[in-house]
Parts: C-alpha cells; sequence; structure tokens
C-alpha cells in the first residue's frame, strides 16, 4: 500500500482541531471531524469553517462517516490518565476506544494515528494496552507506537504522549518502523536484530504480564517492545521564559495572595522532568501549593480547572499563564481558540493535541520514511536467548 494514496482524512475527538492542523499543513484534506464539545466544536467551526465538524455523541454518527484514507483520533484519555480516576476500559469513555474498530472495520483506511497518555502503557501490568493492540492487529494493522514528549519537538512543557500508527502496508514477518531511527533503535538494541526482524518469534500479546515499554511494534496478536534511551530527532530545548507575553494585564496576578502564602511553604528550588520548582507548601516534588519558575518548561498543561490556576514567578510578580502562553506552549497560533472566552481557553489547549506531534507522523507516512534495517550488520545474539527478554525489558523511560 503507497503512502501516495493519502488526501483525505477523517478526525474523531477532534478537540480544537491539533490533527487538523498538521492535515491542512500536509495538504490533506479532512472530510469530516466530530467532537462532543460544544465549546471545542466553536473553536473548530471558527478556525475551519463548519462544514466538516459534526458535534454529538460518536456512538450515534459513525454512519455518516465518508470513506478516507487516513483516520486520526486524540481519544478521551481521562479513563487512563493519572490526573483522573484511572478506571480506564471499566470507565464509559474508555469503551469509546471500541468505536474506533468498528470504523476501522467498517472503512479499512490504508492508515490511522491515535493518541493517548503514557499511563495506558503502565495502567494494570498493560492489560488496557493488551487490549488496544489485540484489537487493532485483529483487524490486519501493524501496529506501531512511541512514547514522546514534547519538549523534545521545540514546545517548552513537559507533556508525554503516545503515538499509535497502524498501517496495511506491512510486509509478511518483516516489520514497517516509522517512528524510530536506526539510530535509536542501534542506542538501544546494540547490534542485536534478530528477534526484532523476526516477526514469528515475537512475544504473544495476551503473554505481555506487565507494562509496555516506550516504543513497540505489533502485528497478528505478537509484539515486540523496548525502551528506546534516546529520541535522535529531538530540538534544542527551550524554556518557558521564550514563550511568555511580555505585557500581562494584572487579572492574571496572584501576588498577594501568594507572598501570605510562601511565608508557611518551603522552598525547592530545583528541577524535576525539566520544570523548575520553587516552593511547596508540602515539602513534596508536585504535591500542595506549588511555585513554578520559568528558567525551565511548563509542567504538563492538562483541562482540569484546578490546574490553569498554577503560580509562576515571573520577574517580581506571581501569576498564572495566559491563554496565549497555554497556546504557545501547545504550538497553536496566539489566537486559535478565541471565539470562546479565556476561562474555557484553558481546558480546550490542556486537552489537545500538539499538532507537532501530529505533523511528526504524517510526514513519515506522506514522505515514506522508513527506517531500513536490512543493512544492520552484527546480528550476534550476545547472551540473550529469548525475545521475551526485549519484550518485559525494564520500565517506561
Amino acid at each position: 500500500m503507497s503512502s501516495k494514496t493519502i488526501e483525505a482524512t477523517v478526525e474523531l475527538f477532534a478537540g480544537i482541531g491539533g490533527f487538523r492542523l498538521a492535515a491542512a499543513q500536509n495538504g490533506l484534506q479532512t472530510l469530516w471531524a466530530n467532537d462532543i464539545c460544544p465549546k471545542a466544536c466553536q473553536v473548530y467551526q471558527s478556525r475551519f469553517g463548519d462544514a466538516e465538524i459534526h458535534q454529538g455523541d460518536i456512538r450515534e454518527l459513525t454512519y455518516e462517516i465518508p470513506p478516507h484514507d487516513l483516520l486520526t483520533a486524540g481519544f478521551p484519555c481521562q479513563p487512563f490518565s493519572s490526573a483522573g480516576q484511572k478506571k480506564g476500559f471499566r470507565d464509559p469513555r474508555g469503551m469509546l476506544f471500541s468505536v474506533i474498530v468498528e470504523i476501522l472495520k467498517e472503512h479499512r483506511p490504508p492508515y490511522f494515528v491515535l493518541e493517548n497518555v503514557k499511563r495506558l502503557l503502565l495502567m494494570e501490568k498493560g492489560i488496557h494496552f493488551a487490549t488496544v493492540l489485540s484489537a487493532l492487529t485483529e483487524l490486519g494493522y501493524h501496529i506501531e507506537w512511541r512514547l514522546v514528549n514534547t519538549r523534545h519537538f521545540g514546545l517548552a512543557q513537559n507533556r508525554e504522549r503516545v503515538l499509535i500508527l497502524g498501517s496495511l502496508d506491512v510486509k509478511d514477518n518483516y516489520p514497517t518502523i516509522r517512528l524510530a531511527s536506526l539510530k535509536d533503535l542501534c542506542d538501544s538494541l546494540g547490534s542485536n536484530f534478530c528477534w526484532l526482524t523476526d516477526m514469528s518469534s515475537w512475544v504473544e500479546i495476551e503473554k505481555h504480564h506487565r507494562k509496555f515499554a516506550n516504543w513497540g511494534l505489533a502485528f497478528r496478536q505478537r509484539f515486540f517492545s523496548c525502551n528506546l534511551e534516546c529520541f535522535s530527532e529531538a530540538k534544542p530545548s527551550v524554556t518557558l521564559r521564550s514563550v511568555l507575553q511580555s505585557t500581562v494585564d494584572p487579572t492574571f496576578d496572584f501576588t498577594e495572595s501568594t507572598l501570605q502564602r510562601l511565608a508557611e511553604s518551603t522552598r525547592i528550588d530545583r528541577f524535576l522532568d525539566g520544570v523548575q520548582l520553587l516552593y511547596n507548601q508540602k515539602r513534596g516534588a508536585r504535591m500542595g501549593y506549588t511555585v513554578f519558575g520559568i528558567d525551565g518548561i511548563a509542567p504538563t498543561l492538562t483541562a482540569a480547572t484546578s490546574r490553569h490556576y498554577e503560580r509562576y514567578k515571573v520577574g517580581d510578580r506571581y501569576r498564572r499563564l495566559t491563554n496565549v502562553e497555554y497556546a504557545r506552549l501547545q504550538g497553536f497560533p496566539d489566537d486559535h481558540c478565541s471565539a470562546v472566552s479565556i476561562y474555557n481557553q484553558y481546558a480546550l489547549y490542556g486537552n489537545a493535541i500538539p499538532p507537532v506531534f501530529a505533523n511528526w507522523v504524517l510526514d513519515k507516512i506522506l514522505r515514506n520514511r522508513l527506517t531500513a534495517l536490512e543493512n544492520v550488520k552484527g546480528q550476534q545474539l550476545y547472551l540473550f536467548q529469548e525475545p521475551m527478554t526485549y519484550a518485559d525489558k525494564g520500565g517506561i523511560a
């Protein structure tokens, strides 16, 4: 199946159109899009027009979906998020994944791209992610996933997300790799590619028995995975300071209330995952009343209202980030959500997929950027005797 056949996309759980922006940048036409949130649809209409977006429960609208070449979906992450109740597929929103499966089964697009939170790989020893892999490979798709971070894409935010790429262009018993470079693989696997290239020797998905690594492949109910230790395509780091607005209205300030609380807080002044922590009321890294600095990056933006009021020390002021700064941290135009109130913009940006993620994957597909393994030499086995060694190797990096 040639990537040249991709012309039209369908965007499920579209939000404010992170996938749509990337599709447009790559010359793809979005035929149909859906989201259940009225505010998100309002923004989507304001940016792209109202012809493609359809507001409502996707379970009641699947009959409207036209044939397409690429399906994209940032399916609801709350059932799996560490910020939620972590119910996974026991949460009704988690079951929306089954709708994606039914749509793929009906339309058979050559490719699909899904996005979700890091916790999907870890939850209940990988049971939920195993369910995802099993359902998708049962449809005949070759699956590749990778855990990526916005900080590696030139954005000043620590946001880890799992990207899942499905394709029908796989060769029998030979993997199709796009989301990991040869350098990434060599740094983590050494010169041992024997188990990677022999798909018949991969571990059965139902026998995973633990959390999944940060990169992997799956096909015909089997998988191979390992923790990639580097991201060779990473862009230079940027700091939160670089995206701040020069002039900010005083309504964003919490200076007086913060100064009062600092007397009861502990000065931390250290970095955690690139985030600068200045003060914390309960001595923990992320617990309680935290004040962040701007010489690092921002913590993960979320849709949770409480997170929109986090304090940042900017010069002599203590304030929350502005809606424009939220847009920049996610890689959207400054005014992308201007159709709704500033208050509502925070949740919409926090729940969105950064367009840089989608653009990265689309570039791999459309330009057919495959990682060639045929010429890798020195495929000795080292001391490893079974493919399970890699499938079960370590924790999430």
